[in-house]
């Protein structure tokens, strides 16, 4: 590449036409450096899987380059993935206060802490790291701590807005920094890389200091216990319900892992402010009045496991439902949780609580820019090219199209692919290219040892069952000395299926005598035929495709 004609690569990773598992690599020359490294969790396809994070082959492979991981905030479809790439590619993290401080608890969970180079940053701060520097910018979002980043390159600057909202009046008063943006834009940006998640929503989102006078109202004259279910990293939700329970008499005991976790972390670095003597442990509950007594806890997305899924389910060893309780569920169903959150709501209503979700009370707002934030950020940051990131497909198409209408050239915006390459220089930018980007699936202690035919195999298992069949062949002469025995499991209960289990075995016996005749003894081929005049018969009888699975021995 002649000099001069060096360009900056911008390589998502994951977190486009998607939500969750935001990455994203920016590439000059020998520096690569990346932003964000957060996971997904599985959708109802994925049987048995528990995170989803970034295929990261394109790093690993220029590992050498890699100089950093820069962190926006600390949710975990921004630092969730930590874990499993670091063993990867170990390189410097940085990231602010509170994000460290999450990141640090979950890397301890893997036994990884002693081993990563953790290194704070404030807004305002820049650092040089290789060809760039990059410059961390105040934000709002419903987790404290939380940068935009402009990326000082040798083509021009970057801005990454991270997940933002524009909160002019924050619970800890730090709002966003759009001087700074309006400085950079007025400069002259090359690129905008923006939050595209609540593009659909007309307007402004609220402030969410909305929700605090919202708790005030349900918790005045209310004589019962006052359970709030909410994300656990919303620390700033947490507080506001904090406030109104000390303002009301009330003690707070906080029930759930994360929910323990996060609120340690956060009252340790000084981000939340507990009142001694507010916190009791939720054994001590029932020592105090109904109405001295709020429950924090986790849940709000209806999840299986969590302690408001088990209170709800009779299920959690600490708390019962009881009906003169007030359940207040402070978040929105992410996409594809309505329903596990729907089953919730009735479980709750059907024990006698009285339960207030969104659609009753305000009680929840966004994280994310609504349409007019979108537009102020781009007006702001004026920039020569706009890459919409953080979404579906539908997202990413509907923040374009408002890109346009801010005046920014058709041609000048991109909608990428997880591994589109997108080359920018001074005065062009044109995608050449992809890389191995996708999903790499965790289950267990598995990385990526889980793929489409394993999930393809567990949905076959789990719609049509499983029949076993077991045979026994003499060595010598190649005849049936034992079975077929059949074993049946999701299929059929075979105590009450005999007749068919007896067809089907006399169609196996059938299939081995004609291997016998054929003098086949390759044992695949035998398996085969059983299978296929097996399956074949099964359908014929069932109008079912169990998966069959044929084991042959040997003496």
């Amino acid at each position: 590449m002649a000099k001069g004609k060096a360009k900056v690569k911008l390589i998502p990773l994951g977190g486009l036409q998607e939500i969750g598992k935001n990455m994203m690599a920016i590439e000059y020359k020998e520096t690569i450096i990346v932003i964000d490294c957060g996971l997904m969790f599985p959708d109802e396809e994925m049987l048995g899987i528990d995170l989803v994070i970034p295929d990261v082959s394109y790093l690993v492979k220029n590992r050498e380059k890699v100089k950093a991981i820069l962190l926006t905030h600390g949710h975990e479809d921004h630092i969730g993935a930590l874990p499993y790439v670091i063993p990867q590619v170990n390189v410097p993290v940085y990231g602010t206060k509170l994000t460290l401080g999450l990141v640090g608890n979950k890397l301890k969970e893997h036994g990884l802490l002693s081993s990563v180079e953790l290194i704070t940053i404030q807004p305002k701060d820049k650092i040089q790291i290789g060809e760039f520097e990059v410059e961390f910018i105040k934000t709002n979002h419903s987790i404290a701590d939380s940068v935009a980043m402009a990326i000082h390159t040798p083509v021009g600057v970057i801005v990454h807005t991270g997940d933002f909202k524009i909160d002019y009046n924050p619970i800890d008063g730090e709002r966003m920094d759009l001087h700074r943006l309006a400085e950079l834009g007025k400069q002259g940006v090359l690129a905008l890389l923006s939050d595209s998640t609540n593009v659909e929503r007309p307007g402004y989102t609220m402030s969410e200091s909305t929700v605090g006078g919202t708790f005030i109202d349900l918790f005045r004259d209310f004589k019962g216990r006052i359970i709030i279910a909410t994300f656990a990293s919303n620390i700033h939700r947490v507080q506001q319900a904090i406030n109104a329970s000390v303002m009301f008499g009330r003690k707070v005991a906080v029930v759930g892992r994360s929910m323990i976790n996060v609120l340690g972390v956060a009252s340790e670095l000084g981000y939340m402010n507990i009142p001694d003597g507010v916190l009791i442990d939720i054994d001590l509950i029932d020592k105090y009045p109904h109405d001295k007594v709020t429950i924090i806890t986790t849940g709000s997305q209806g999840e299986a496991m969590s302690a408001l899924s088990r209170m709800a389910s009779s299920d959690h060893r600490k708390v019962d439902i009881m009906p003169n309780d007030r359940v207040i569920i402070s978040a929105t169903p992410i996409p594809g949780n309505e329903k596990l959150v729907t089953r919730v709501i009735n479980q709750l209503f059907k024990k006698g609580a009285d339960v207030i979700y969104e659609s009753l009370a305000d009680i929840h707002v966004s994280g994310h820019a609504c349409q007019e934030e979108l537009k102020l950020m781009q007006a702001l940051v004026k920039p020569k090219f706009f890459i919409p990131v953080h979404g579906e497909y539908k997202h990413l198409k509907m923040h374009a199209k408002l890109a346009e209408k801010m005046g920014i050239e058709k041609d000048n915006i991109f909608i990428l692919d997880n591994g589109s390459v997108l080359e920018l220089s001074r005065d062009s930018a044109k995608t050449n290219g992809t890389v191995t980007a996708g999903k790499v699936l965790v289950d267990g202690l598995g990385v990526g040892d889980v793929g489409n035919i394993v999930l393809r195999d567990r949905k076959h298992l789990s719609q049509d069952g499983l029949i076993v069949i077991v045979v026994t062949i003499s060595k010598e002469s190649g005849q049936v000395v034992a079975g077929p025995d059949i074993i049946s499991r999701g299929f059929v209960y075979v105590r009450e299926s005999e007749d068919l289990m007896d067809d089907a075995k006399l169609k196996i016996k059938e299939a081995l005598s004609k291997c016998e005749e054929k003098q086949i003894t390759e044992w695949g081929t035998i398996k085969s035929q059983v299978k296929d005049s097996l399956k074949e018969f099964i359908y014929l009888k069932t109008k079912r495709n169990p998966m069959i699975l044929p084991i042959i021995m040997e003496i």
